[in-house]
């Protein structure tokens, strides 16, 4: 058999060889030599783009029904970005050295589960509102404005790196740092979903030490099925959009087509299955049924502001002289904390 010879190589990690020309599969660039070294499965990427386009539609329908606005559009940008993802994997199918495909797909895919996550991040506010302010260590509104920014800080950083990933050649000094951008955001992504974890876990705990303090509209609250549906479907939906990022960080860590790369079961699983439960959880049970007191907070508002009547009951509580309750260590003008009281005082907006 006569010699092949290729063009310079790229030194793409698991090959070494020329493919810098390659645009189609041939004997001289196998499907081996791309950088994921497989043809995407046609069958699980057609699924997963007719579900997200599916849910894509529920979400829009309910965020106009039930008027969760900021919920409606973080949702409806994950499930449309994890669409598109997968229209780039089928055509990745049909030819695994499609540049256009391989870019769409990548920028899509990373930046797709950010969306999903601020999702989540917007209800701890409401959570707070609802059940007590006096137990949070932090402003209502600020769980909003600090999850949200970092949140858009992390999209950012996987977005420049996908671009800029997504347009070098491969092996090259550009695509490395496009790949070095993307684990950066993926890895403060990770650490946002971990402070947040914390600060949930650490509200959680408080409440429970003085439920004797919760208002009675609280008690009943938590005793309904639908409360425990959509504690259960946000707590689901955040394990497994934190899952997916812990394992992005495992595959672009050791860099381009490398072997966690190059396993297509552990992307399905890991990836798309992942995310396909969150966007689930967190369609299926919609806060605007499971929890509809969201929208009595200015829900309407994106960075957590109150509504007037959340600022008025603020104003009573200022107005009402506080006394040392000795029996919880609480102040009685706090101890049924109304929207807008933090923890270590009155919450002006």
């Amino acid at each position: 058999m006569p010699q092949i010879t290729g063009p310079e190589p790229t030194t793409l990690p698991p090959t070494g060889y020329s493919t810098r020309n390659c645009t189609y599969i041939s004997e001289a660039c196998p499907v081996e030599f791309t950088i994921y070294g497989f043809y995407p499965n046609l069958g699980a990427s057609w699924f997963f783009c007719i579900f997200f386009g599916i849910f894509f539609g529920l979400q829009f329908i309910q965020g106009l029904k039930w008027k969760n606005w900021t919920f409606m559009i973080a949702l409806t940008w994950g499930c449309i970005a994890e669409c598109v993802g997968y229209v780039g994997r089928i055509m990745l199918h049909h030819n695994p050295w499609s540049s256009n495909a391989f870019d769409i797909q990548i920028v899509c895919l990373i930046i797709a589960p950010a969306f999903i996550a601020a999702g989540i991040y917007l209800n701890l506010k409401h959570i707070v509102l609802e059940i007590g302010t006096s137990f949070s260590r932090l402003r209502p509104k600020y769980y909003t404005w600090i999850f949200i920014l970092c949140d858009i800080f992390s999209l950012v950083l996987q977005g420049a790196g996908g671009g800029i990933a997504a347009t070098a050649d491969n092996g090259s000094t550009a695509q490395q740092t496009g790949n070095n951008l993307m684990l950066a955001g993926i890895v403060f992504q990770v650490f946002t979903l971990l402070v947040f974890a914390f600060f949930v876990i650490d509200y959680a705990i408080r409440a429970y030490q003085h439920r004797a303090t919760l208002e009675p509209s609280a008690h009943k609250l938590m005793a309904t099925t639908r409360w425990k549906l959509f504690i259960g479907s946000l707590t689901l939906a955040f394990i497994t959009v934190f899952m997916r990022c812990v394992f992005r960080i495992g595959e672009m860590a050791k860099g381009w087509g490398n072997p966690v790369m190059q396993d297509q079961t552990d992307f399905i699983v890991l990836d798309s299955v992942m995310i396909t439960i969150a966007v689930f959880c967190l369609t299926v049970f919609h806060p605007g049924y499971t929890f509809p007191e969201m929208r009595q907070h200015g829900n309407n508002s994106p960075v957590g502001e109150f509504s007037r009547a959340d600022k008025e009951m603020t104003a009573d509580i200022e107005s009402t002289p506080p006394s040392l309750d000795g029996a919880n260590g609480i102040k009685t003008g706090e101890s049924k904390p109304k929207a807008g009281e933090g923890y270590f005082g009155s919450q002006g907006t």
